[in-house]
């Protein structure tokens, strides 16, 4: 059963088809259309189980025996202790299918492995939408990693339960630090900016019109060591894979360069910060990725 759309109230849920029964002396039995009764939540919910109290009042089977079963509608536990560093945090659940996460009894949220299909070569965001448009990564999970808050977390002994609806290898599930080595922007000359809005009043003179800026900032002890590719005017690709479009000011890498050194950068996006318009009557962007380096 699907959990989200637009007339998911619309849809029909739960037991929608025959049920029958095998295995009988007298054969088989229709229960289609015997009276059904559903019950609102899990025991483990009810029990408690994703909490420090509720966790520690059950018994649990061993990691090793759950991880080789697979077993749906399963709750697990596991206990590790907070690494060193100041790096952000998070859940690798790549082995796992769908469910909610808790760490010390708080919410991670819900989870779920699906994996991106449809057209990932040539992905735009103009016209009406289709469910096979606007996606990369074909292949890949859409979401992998789960964010962990650090103040959530002590210094050792935390605790991890999970819920898993249908079945999954938790002997794969890791903490993972996230180091951020390079940045990336993409935004374009006229972006929508809060600062161009205005409420009509008669009598005030019509304000000028504020250009773009490309934000580019690295982690606390970390400066922009390098930009790794630059261009104004009509470039494509994402973060990591930008390429350069038939429109490029060639003065695009020179301008970004002038970030480096710097924990936080920001560019004005306009023809003369660049050397002039490359193509004009035509809609630019600025991309750029930056390399973030540990300050000196």
């Amino acid at each position: 059963m699907m959990s989200i759309g637009v007339h998911y109230e619309t849809w029909n849920t739960g037991v929608n088809g025959p049920v029958v029964l095998h295995g009988l002396d007298e054969g088989s039995r229709d229960l289609t259309w015997q009276t059904w009764t559903y019950q609102v939540g899990l025991k483990g919910e009810q029990m408690n189980l994703n909490s420090l109290e509720g966790a520690s009042s059950v018994e649990w089977m061993q990691g090793s025996l759950i991880a080789q079963n697979q077993m749906p509608l399963a709750w697990y536990r596991a206990y590790f202790d907070t690494p060193s560093g100041d790096e952000p945090l998070a859940l690798d659940m790549g082995s796992m299918g769908k469910g909610q996460i808790w760490i010390n009894g708080q919410s991670i949220g819900r989870y779920s492995l699906a994996y991106a299909t449809g057209d990932c070569k040539d992905y735009s965001y103009t016209g009406s939408f289709r469910a096979t448009k606007c996606q990369a990564g074909c292949g890949q999970p859409t979401q992998r990693w789960y964010h962990v808050p650090k103040s959530w977390l002590q210094p050792s002994r935390n605790l991890l339960v999970v819920f898993e609806e249908l079945g999954g290898d938790t002997s794969k599930i890791s903490l993972v630090k996230r180091s951020v080595s390079s940045v990336c922007a993409d935004v374009s000359e006229f972006h929508p900016s809060i600062k161009n809005w205005q409420t009509e009043s008669s009598g005030e003179a019509k304000p000028e019109l504020r250009r773009s800026k490309v934000h580019l900032r690295c982690a606390p002890g970390q400066s922009i060591s390098a930009i790794k590719f630059a261009s104004f005017g009509t470039p494509s690709g994402t973060c990591g894979s930008f390429e350069q479009g038939e429109c490029h000011s060639t003065k695009s890498q020179t301008v970004l360069e002038k970030c480096i050194g710097k924990q936080r950068c920001a560019v004005a996006i306009s023809p003369d910060n660049f050397g002039g318009d490359p193509c004009p009557n035509v809609m630019k962007r600025v991309a750029v990725e930056a390399v973030c380096s540990p300050g000196t």
